[in-house]
């Protein structure tokens, strides 16, 4: 927290998801005044992890899909609200060399029928480790067999989207070059805009017409990846 995000905090955000906290809410030396706070945290000290942070109390609050294989890494939050769920959620890494691919084609269709299994319009914010298209990301086909572009990895997430979901970002710029979310820490790759889009907010298609503006931050710093926002009206 030390690294800019206190002052990123400043803005007027109604909800806030962060991803790869690697951390229990009982570490934590500072404090988030006017927000309520959801941790969920991973079994495993320093891995994974999730937080979301809240100006309006939610009428309930759940943790992980209710799947004990998939809930055991700190992976979700899903905060329920009158008209709508907000769902903050860190995908699985595939890895290198492709180690954890099976396991996140599993995770994939459990998070794909946990969406679904909801009886309110969803707004997903998170990292969601795929870049989907080959405009999002700047060298598409050396990375066809690295994680995070595979083809199965980007053909779930096309799946997931035909599910009844929207790419808030890619729904009000379709054809917007070089925007991405992610840069290596080698190769000064921030520096050159050497970079992958995979972080996300998807909003379920009924409420499409509520976005007023899906927006990256890269001049935002204090992490390998940069802030996401969404803005849509009063649902």
């Amino acid at each position: 927290m030390g690294k800019g995000f206190m002052n990123f905090l400043d803005g007027d955000y109604d909800l806030i998801g962060i991803q790869e906290t690697k951390m229990h809410p009982s570490q934590a030396d500072y404090d988030f005044p006017g927000y309520h706070q959801y941790w969920n945290s991973a079994e495993k000290k320093g891995y994974s992890g999730t937080l979301v942070l809240s100006k309006i109390e939610p009428l309930s609050v759940s943790y992980g899909m209710g799947i004990a294989e998939h809930d055991n890494e700190g992976r979700i939050i899903a905060l329920e609200f009158e008209k709508f769920y907000f769902i903050n959620v860190y995908t699985p890494n595939s890895k290198r060399e492709l180690l954890r691919l099976d396991y996140r084609m599993t995770w994939e269709d459990a998070f794909r029928n946990y969406l679904n299994s909801f009886n309110k319009p969803v707004i997903v914010c998170g990292d969601l480790n795929v870049a989907h298209k080959e405009i999002d990301l700047t060298h598409p086909k050396p990375n066809v067999k690295n994680a995070g572009f595979t083809p199965e990895e980007r053909a779930k997430m096309t799946e997931l989207l035909a599910a009844g979901y929207i790419d808030t970002f890619r729904h009000l710029y379709p054809d917007k070059k070089e925007a991405y979310t992610w840069w290596s820490y080698m190769g000064q790759a921030r520096q050159k805009n050497v970079g992958w889009r995979i972080d996300y907010f998807l909003v379920s298609q009924s409420i499409s017409s509520a976005i007023q503006e899906a927006s990256i931050h890269p001049h935002v710093f204090g992490s390998d990846h940069c802030p996401v926002g969404l803005l849509i009206d009063d649902l």
